[in-house]
């Protein structure tokens, strides 16, 4: 039974600190567990990464590649041929291609492509067009806004 005359910490919660230093017989005397002498054992003597003793690392001995443009726009690509399996008269904006699972992202930049047929009547509501897109929806019946 546990009561406050009879309370004592989990096993091995309290555990003795290392005594460095103390003399050759405790095991931990002389270098004090440290190993040998120099930068590595003294307190914070360590080099930071990517450090090669004062020889140029190899991060700035390698050239810089390539070019990363900050402007660049991505567009979802949908070519016509995808546009087929909707009905007459659907409004296609990207706000309903995300809804129907053919591109990611509800914020996504949309360029329709003339690749295939299209052979249904369709509004269409896109970012950007190609021309043989634009002529292809206009000979189908359809209209680009």
């Amino acid at each position: 039974m546990k009561n406050l005359s009879n309370l004592r910490p989990a096993a091995g919660a309290n555990v003795k600190r290392k005594r460095l230093g103390r003399g050759i017989g405790s095991g931990l005397g002389k270098t004090s567990a440290k190993g040998g002498k120099g930068q590595t054992a003294r307190t914070g003597g360590r080099v930071r990464t990517g450090f090669e003793g004062g020889q140029t690392p190899l991060y700035r001995r390698l050239p810089k590649v390539g070019f990363n443009n900050i402007h660049r726009t991505e567009y979802a690509i949908i070519n016509l041929s995808a546009l087929n399996g909707f009905e007459d008269g659907t409004v296609i904006s990207p706000e309903f291609l995300v809804s129907q699972g053919l591109i990611k992202g509800k914020g996504a930049l949309v360029k329709l492509l003339g690749n295939g047929k299209l052979e249904r009547k369709l509004t269409v509501r896109v970012n950007k067009i190609s021309a043989s897109a634009r002529e292809a929806v206009i000979n189908a019946g359809g209209a680009v806004e």
